[in-house]
């Protein structure tokens, strides 16, 4: 089992709360972690129909199977256990009892809000990392990235990219989003995911994507949320200040997984991705997403978004930290330009917030220069590490006073 970085969050907050609630898209891993992390636990599966007619008809009866614990996989296919979850964690008095996972898309964080608040963590996962990509042995190259995502079942089986995005569209896509939103021209929905895939990094604008995809500007806002429900689509929000006035007001579109994305726009292989034109806005949905997985996997939301004033001026992406800002241009090109620099070096001309400027790059180099750094995707991560560790204050009281000697 590839280690994910969210593993040892979760392991410690299974030990400060009676549940640990882990929710995140189909194929993100959640039942092999959580079955690898407690497998001293019972576990069920509600997916399954008769482990979930048990839990339905008698609930008492279904918890009593595992006094020790146990992971309940897709406990939104059981909404009712919750309320008897909540009665047995309140006598056990104790940390450490069920691990419960599911998917958001059908309101698992409500119920679980509801019904286990201040009883239970929430936790997040998402697909592979860029890291954790390489940890299973996929190879590191920009196009391989763009091409085959991190969707950990194509990496841990070795499966053509193209054939298995396609399956999980058919298999996992089009059945919860014909249980969410009752959508049934799956062929026209399916056009209009791949539109809003051809619009990846742009700012959404509901009309013109209504327009397009042949459909009315209610039905565009019903199936961006059902997308945004099956952790499909995200929306970057766009930074506001006692700017406001002058700054858009309309978010970005980026898929979660960068993979589906290019499946969706019919790429059927990595090299068609060398001159490909949407592959700088493909490059920084990667860079995005990682950003996303990088706040989640600690146990934390992502602070993200992205400056654009009404003049057009831009910067892709913002990210907090305990000192400020920063603020990220993201470009895709393998040799670094001094262009590249001049957003975020405006940017912090603009806001005296941002306390950081970097660039993240297709290329292999890192480069430090005076008031920005030059950051691989490879090491994007890592590089947001750095600036979420808080730099102690600089020893400015100076060297000891020289001393004379005794008897001198």
């Amino acid at each position: 089992m590839i280690e994910r970085e969210i593993a040892p969050h979760l392991l410690r907050l299974f030990g400060q709360y009676p549940f640990v609630t882990v929710t995140g898209p189909r194929q993100s891993g959640k039942t092999t972690l959580c079955r690898g992390l407690f497998g001293h636990l019972g576990y069920a599966n509600l997916e399954e129909p008769r482990t979930r007619r048990f839990a339905e008809a008698d609930p008492l009866g279904f918890l009593a199977q595992f006094p020790g614990g146990a992971v309940l996989d897709e406990i939104h296919r059981a909404p009712d256990l919750l309320s008897y979850l909540q009665v047995l964690g309140d006598e056990a008095g104790r940390p450490g009892l069920f691990v419960l996972t599911g998917s958001e898309q059908f309101g698992l964080t409500g119920a679980v809000s509801q019904s286990l608040a201040g009883r239970t963590a929430l936790l997040r996962l998402l697909p592979f990392t860029l890291a954790e990509r390489r940890s299973a042995g996929a190879a590191d190259t920009i196009e391989e990235v763009l091409y085959s995502g991190c969707y950990p079942r194509i990496h841990d089986r070795r499966l053509n990219p193209t054939e298995a995005l396609g399956d999980y569209w058919e298999t996992y896509v089009e059945r919860d989003v014909r249980r969410i939103g009752a959508i049934r021209n799956l062929a026209s929905f399916r056009e209009f995911a791949t539109l809003c895939a051809g619009r990846v990094g742009q700012l959404l604008n509901e009309t013109s994507l209504g327009a397009d995809a042949g459909v009315s500007r209610p039905t565009v806002s019903e199936w961006l949320a059902v997308l945004e429900a099956s952790d499909i689509l995200l929306r970057l929000r766009p930074y506001h200040t006692n700017l406001r006035k002058r700054l858009t007001r309309s978010p970005k579109l980026y898929f979660h997984d960068v993979g589906l994305a290019s499946y969706l726009l019919g790429i059927a292989d990595q090299r068609h991705l060398i001159g490909h034109p949407l592959r700088g806005a493909l490059f920084e949905n990667a860079a995005v997403t990682e950003a996303v997985k990088h706040a989640y996997n600690r146990a934390r939301r992502p602070r993200l978004s992205f400056f654009r004033d009404r003049s057009g001026f831009e910067c892709d992406l913002l990210y907090e930290t305990p000192a400020g800002l920063a603020a990220i241009e993201i470009k895709s090109g393998r040799t670094i330009a001094s262009d590249w620099f001049s957003a975020p070096r405006r940017l912090a001309g603009i806001l005296p917030q941002v306390t950081a400027q970097a660039v993240v790059h297709g290329g292999a180099e890192r480069q430090a220069r005076t008031t920005a750094t030059a950051v691989p995707l490879s090491e994007f991560a890592g590089f947001l590490s750095d600036l979420d560790t808080p730099q102690a204050p600089p020893d400015d009281t100076g060297p000891e006073p020289t001393r004379p000697t005794p008897g001198a």
